[in-house]
């Protein structure tokens, strides 16, 4: 009984034995199992992180920019609202490392705009996988950077003379806690990425957001030396509540009130900018 020769002339074996495979594959009807939302999130975490390794210059912002404005900060006004910059280190330390973290989540709407641009995520969205798995993947990915630039500016007031009566215990707990509330607001701007038509765009109008939020809190100074009508803004605040949780966990007091707002508010702000991305997503007309 003779067998037959399935190879074709000036084709490699190995190539032709791999055809055959694939040929086998498809005729059993077998299909391999879908992925699923954990799986693919993951993946698409791992791609923004790649996307870090192919271009180092990204990690500017979660290195270089809490330094400056840790530094400027306690320097410039630490001994006019302290008396000294080892007394304002240890009421500063715990807002700039929220007001760090906040200012890079920015980027995050930058980045899903570049990629709308360039036509990838009309790819994601044709491949038969858990459709909001590629934000949230790529919001997975930046709480790495935002941890990043948390273990810096942590570092940093440290070597200014920060001394954090909670412990490292207490500091792990304040940076969960911000990364939670950064979570929530980074879905601000996957938003306004889906509906602005520019990169620049997305930036201009996630600063104008941000800097009353930031600037306008207890992050630089007690808001009992302000104006009674900028205390009624700060008593209001999100990132007021996120920085006294932040403040409380590293120092080592309770806070259980206020983490009650920090949860609240990144509920909130998954919950209704979550799903006007996800609705905009769907349907990007």
């Amino acid at each position: 009984m003779s067998t037959t020769d399935t190879t074709r002339p000036g084709v490699p074996a190995t190539t032709a034995e791999q055809a055959n495979a694939i040929a086998t594959a498809l005729a059993g009807g077998q299909r391999p199992q879908r992925p699923n939302a954990l799986s693919t999130s993951v993946t698409f975490g791992w791609r923004a992180l790649l996307k870090i390794k192919h271009v180092p210059e990204q990690l500017f912002d979660v290195t270089l920019f809490p330094v400056m404005m840790t530094l400027i900060f306690t320097y410039l006004f630490g001994g006019a609202i302290a008396g000294s910059t080892q007394d304002y280190i240890a009421y500063l330390a715990p807002g700039i490392l929220v007001q760090s973290v906040l200012f890079i989540t920015m980027y995050t709407g930058a980045t899903l705009r570049e990629d709308i641009d360039k036509g990838v995520f009309d790819r994601f969205r044709s491949l038969p996988i858990w459709r909001p798995s590629a934000l949230v993947g790529m919001l997975l990915g930046d709480a790495v950077r935002y941890t990043i630039a948390a273990t810096v500016t942590g570092i940093v007031c440290v070597f200014v003379g920060w001394r954090p009566e909670g412990g490292i215990a207490g500091v792990a707990l304040g940076v969960l806690t911000l990364l939670i509330f950064a979570f929530g607001l980074t879905w601000v701007w996957t938003f306004l990425a889906l509906i602005l038509r520019s990169q620049r765009a997305v930036m201009g109008v996630s600063m104008m957001i941000l800097m009353p939020l930031v600037f306008g809190s207890n992050i630089f100074a007690d808001p009992s030396t302000m104006p009674g009508w900028l205390q009624g803004w700060i008593s209001v605040n999100p990132v007021a509540h996120v920085v006294d949780a932040v403040r409380g966990l590293m120092d080592g007091t309770s806070v259980a009130g206020e983490m009650v707002w920090v949860v609240g508010w990144s509920a909130a702000l998954v919950g209704v900018f979550g799903t006007l991305t996800m609705w905009k997503y769907r349907d990007p007309r």
